[in-house]
């Protein structure tokens, strides 16, 4: 036995015995591959759920065309309206009230969880369930968001698509035999491929399921998703069109003045979208103070919809079209002005009172109003900062949604493909890297996270590698262990731990024979146990059945794997050509690893070493240094 790896006192040591050779080495092969049969298995899934969702993305949009039909033109058609075009007068309040009062009901008589606008919902699922949602949620979800936007809820079909293909996700997760982690890929794939389906921009939903679901960037989560996407969209192209969902005339490429100016109101876009996302949750606020059941308060809040629709017609319903007249650059004054305040106003009030909608739509026409209205602000007493009415508008709809909801890469790849406009690239991502950067002083939270974080939920504002992933076994493990030969005897092993005090704190001991190749572990309890005679050798004792780690595998995979055998060390071997122990990794070293690796994230330091340039003066013929 000894303390290092170098010195064993056996003899006559004992044949080795099997320890699950094939068994480890897969282990070690699937831990080193980044892509595994798995990542197939789920993406097939997924595929096959975006196509399911694309079809449940038309038959959402087909009812609440229908819906909007029989409640403001009392017909029954799918051919495409609009309410902004109704003659009801002051009727048209009445509508909105109905479809609240039966949100209502179908949340608290179905289920509580069809209230609010998707993704913040399943991002708690995600954070706190292990991504598991009701079958329910499925049915429920589409059908009650049908009946809110129909009836003139301001909202859009994409927040409740989202929520539902989550949980369409979720449901088949739950079903499969797979881990919790693969399930939240699965709802992510489903959501992202709800809002691929109804806009066709799967690069954006990609962006978005990394951004706001999965926390992560790894090829098992992204292969899947973009798979999803990419289906999603393509139903979009089969079963609404080919055309961007926002076309637009080409906007011109910007100058570098025109940049400046649109990063200027990109900053002031991300303060109002941080007043907008406050302004929400204190509605909500609001209403929880009310003395009535939560059931009555979509129909109180739709009060405020019909009242506005009544003044403006155009802030009720989905409002697609009113993106993409502003995305024109000729909306007059007056429709700016009341799709910015008018339809915050409608919008607040509706989602606050929990009813079933979404947000993304909502941010994009007050963004793209706000953004036109300042650029009618520049262009008529700054015109030498050569700006775009129609850019201003598209860059508004994008650093609004940034500013909100802090998926920065998500609104400006979104607006690119919602509007195909490369000049627009620019333009993008300066406004909305400053709202983004501006959002960071102005809120804690986002408002997809705001909700989730008032009940206790702790949402990860970053992600970031695992730093085990990233370090080597070769760079922590230690050379200092304590080894028992396999003929050691129980008897000498006692009188030798009990010698050595450093290695009375240690709960197991790896046992190999004299050239150190690994015969197994053995734990310290089993050699003080009594009823063993004091002659019998440990490799007696000594699980043969043991894990092991090569110099080159991740230290994470040590991690793993010590989780799994429940051990508090490895022993470390160079290869999967010898089985002799070099060294051991326990806990102790991982969190030293650990450590060290986030004391380097908080470290400052110069690299390079900048040394003051000295000042000579000659006074008298004389040089002295001016230190």
């Amino acid at each position: 036995m000894s303390k290092t790896s170098s010195n064993t006192t056996t003899q006559n040591a004992i044949p080795i015995s099997p320890i699950l050779l094939s068994e480890m080495q897969a282990l070690h092969a699937e831990k080193s591959l980044p892509v595994t049969k798995r990542v197939f298995y789920l993406s097939l899934q997924a595929v096959v759920n975006a196509i399911i969702i694309g079809a449940i993305a038309k038959l959402l949009v087909a009812l609440i065309t229908l819906i909007t039909n029989l409640s403001f033109y009392g017909k029954f058609s799918f051919a495409e309206s609009s309410p902004a075009d109704n003659h009801l007068g002051l009727l048209v309040i009445l509508i909105p009230v109905i479809g609240g009062l039966i949100v209502g009901v179908m949340a608290k008589y179905g289920s509580a969880a069809i209230r609010g606008h998707g993704i913040p919902e399943a991002m708690e699922q995600v954070l706190t369930n292990e991504s598991k949602i009701k079958p329910i949620i499925t049915f429920l979800k589409p059908i009650s968001a049908a009946i809110s936007i129909g009836t003139g809820g301001p909202f859009g079909a994409e927040g409740p698509i989202i929520a539902t293909g989550g949980a369409f996700g979720s449901v088949t997760g739950q079903v499969m035999r797979i881990t919790a982690t693969e399930r939240k890929i699965m709802l992510a794939a489903g959501a992202t491929a709800g809002m691929a389906a109804i806009f066709g921009t799967p690069v954006a939903a990609v962006l978005l399921a990394i951004e706001l679901l999965l926390f992560e960037f790894s090829p098992r989560s992204i292969i899947p998703v973009a798979l999803s996407c990419a289906t999603g969209a393509a139903m979009h192209f089969t079963l609404f069109g080919t055309e961007p969902v926002f076309a637009m005339l080409n906007i011109p490429e910007p100058t570098g003045v025109a940049v400046f100016t649109y990063t200027i109101l990109g900053l002031i876009i991300g303060v109002v979208a941080a007043l907008v996302s406050k302004g929400v949750y204190y509605v909500e606020e609001l209403f929880e103070k009310l003395p009535i059941h939560w059931m009555w308060w979509p129909a109180i809040g739709a009060v405020a919809v019909g009242i506005t629709g009544y003044f403006a017609p155009r802030t009720l319903g989905v409002g697609y079209t009113n993106i993409t007249y502003l995305l024109s650059g000729n909306a007059p004054l007056t429709i700016m002005l009341s799709l910015f305040f008018l339809k915050f106003v409608s919008w607040v009030i509706s989602l606050g009172s929990g009813t079933s909608g979404g947000t993304l739509a909502p941010l994009l026409t007050i963004g793209g109003a706000l953004g036109g209205l300042l650029g009618l602000v520049v262009t008529t007493y700054f015109p030498l900062a050569d700006v775009n009415i129609a850019t201003c508008v598209l860059i508004g709809m994008a650093a609004m949604f940034a500013g909100a909801s802090r998926a920065l890469l998500t609104s400006i790849i979104f607006a690119l493909e919602a509007t195909m406009q490369p000049h627009g690239i620019l333009p993008l991502l300066a406004a909305c890297t400053a709202a983004y950067f501006v959002s960071f002083f102005l809120m804690k939270g986002s408002i997809m996270t705001e909700k989730i974080e008032r009940r206790g939920v702790f949402t990860p504002h970053s992600y970031e590698p695992d730093a085990l992933q990233n370090l080597a076994v070769k760079e922590v493990f230690t050379e200092e262990m304590t080894l028992l030969a396999t003929d050691n005897t129980l008897k000498q092993a006692r009188e030798w731990i009990k010698q050595n005090s450093s290695s009375t704190s240690e709960l197991y001991y790896i046992v190999t024979d004299e050239q150190h190749n690994l015969y197994g572990i053995i734990d310290r309890a089993a050699i003080f146990d009594k009823q063993h005679d004091d002659l019998l050798p440990v490799s007696a004792l000594a699980e043969t059945h043991c894990p092991y780690i090569y110099t080159g595998s991740t230290v994470s995979t040590a991690v793993e794997m010590m989780h799994k055998y429940n051990l508090p060390l490895l022993p470390v071997l160079e290869d999967s050509t010898s089985q002799k122990v070099i060294g051991v990794i326990s806990y102790k070293e991982v969190f030293t690893a650990y450590s060290k690796r986030s004391d380097a994230e908080d470290t400052f330091v110069r690299s390079i070493s900048l040394k003051h340039r000295s000042k000579r003066m000659i006074i008298k013929g004389k040089q002295i240094l001016d230190k």
